[in-house]
């Protein structure tokens, strides 16, 4: 039996997004994120102030959406000259950003003198969602009436995006900046995203491990981590408080997500065991060494010339999958298992070994280091079959397996 897999090219394909521009030199930053949008399959229409004009210009905005933009609550081009009302009631959601310090205190107290604030105010709460991305100097943001007006806007329904930190356009440093633009497009693909995990906390391995045989070499595997931060991405999106710990390698965390860095077998054993007991769920992507020299020595081995291979002995790395289900009223477990050969074979085989509920299966050779996958899942029922696709919808179908499994369980 196989689960189907959404397709996951256009993940906000069908979305259509009011984007908001009010004042700032973050307006910038805003005509990349339409491109971002449009590219990700949401239609754009974007609202801007006369503020917002100052730093970008309509044509532009026009240009990159494909649409008109609307800068006044008396554009005649609507036929009941009610702009206002139309945008919002088709809108799936409004994203306003910049969202300068100005504008937000406009929401807070309910002011409308502008076409991007009334739509806000008139739309459906229920349907319609409202997120600000703020932009703004640091000591703005750090200001008093700006703290109380982004909580007020918050507790009223709203959802922030950001702040980030760095340098801004003053030549200050601190936090206020506007999130880039791949940040806001993964943050509203997130928010889409069913919260299946809400309330769970999630600890995750990931990648190789490498294990020293002297100060320049050691023993490693082909494993990129793609797939487990792709889990780390998709439990986030569900709503998880999600923990990555992650082997050598060079990927971007994603967003929200702690993480901890690790390079032996041994240093991510220590690192997820004590954390282990505080998470209800425990998915161990990562491919760990199964042995390591049981010394490495402190300088460069070096050849001889003589053609003698120096002997290296091995000891067993400690078991993380095993221990961690081993624990008394510890996380419900996945395990991964990346066979070279008959793989259902070997994945039932190690679930039974390391008394887990589930097993993740794929052919290490056929996926390390690719975007894409095949997954098969084994548990005390059988097998089920994940079509090959891209390793985060996959990710996203595994997160929505799992938490199906965890509601049966409770």
């Amino acid at each position: 039996m196989s689960i189907p897999v959404p397709h996951p090219a256009l993940p906000l394909g069908g979305r259509h997004i009011v984007l908001g521009l009010s004042g700032g030199i973050a307006c910038y930053k805003s005509a990349e994120l339409v491109r971002a949008l449009t590219q990700a399959g949401a239609s754009v229409q974007v609202v801007m102030t006369e503020a917002a004009c100052q730093f970008i210009t309509p044509v532009t905005m026009q240009a990159l959406s494909g649409q008109p933009v609307v800068l006044s609550q008396w554009d005649a081009r609507e036929p009941n000259n009610m702009a206002h009302i139309n945008l919002s009631r088709e809108a799936d959601a409004i994203l306003v950003a910049p969202a300068s310090a100005d504008f937000i205190a406009q929401l807070v107290q309910g002011r409308a003198n502008d076409l991007l604030a009334l739509l806000c105010l008139a739309r459906p709460i229920a349907s319609c969602p409202l997120l600000l991305a703020p932009a703004m100097n640091r000591e703005m943001w750090d200001h008093p009436a700006t703290r109380r007006n982004c909580a007020q806007v918050v507790a009223d329904g709203a959802t922030l995006l950001g702040p980030g930190s760095g340098s801004q356009a003053c030549g200050e440093t601190g936090d206020g900046r506007m999130l880039e633009a791949a940040e806001l497009c993964e943050d509203l693909i997130a928010f889409f995203q069913p919260k299946l995990l809400a309330g769970r906390r999630v600890l995750i391995t990931a990648g190789p491990t490498f294990e020293a045989i002297d100060p320049v070499r050691g023993i490693t595997n082909l494993s990129s981590g793609k797939m487990g931060f792709a889990i780390a991405r998709a439990a986030r999106e569900a709503g998880a408080e999600v923990t990555l710990v992650a082997g050598p390698v060079h990927l971007p965390t994603p967003r929200g997500v702690r993480r901890i860095d690790v390079q032996s077998a041994q240093q991510m054993h220590d690192a997820v065991l004590p954390l282990a007991a505080q998470h209800g769920v425990f998915i161990a992507t990562a491919a760990v060494a199964d042995w390591r020299p049981a010394a490495a020595a402190g300088e460069k081995i070096k050849k001889d010339g003589s053609g003698q291979v120096p002997a290296i002995g091995f000891t067993e790395n400690p078991d993380i999958l095993a221990a961690v289900a081993r624990l008394p009223g510890g996380p419900y477990c996945v395990g991964f298992a990346a066979e070279s050969h008959d793989l259902a074979r070997h994945a039932r085989e190690k679930r039974l070994r390391k008394g887990v509920p589930l097993i993740v299966g794929n052919v290490g050779p056929a996926t390390f280091g690719k975007d894409d996958n095949t997954l098969l899942l084994v548990d005390a029922d059988g097998e089920r079959a994940l079509p090959t696709a891209d390793k985060l919808t996959l990710a996203r179908a595994l997160v929505a397996d799992i938490a199906q499994r965890l509601g049966t369980a409770a």
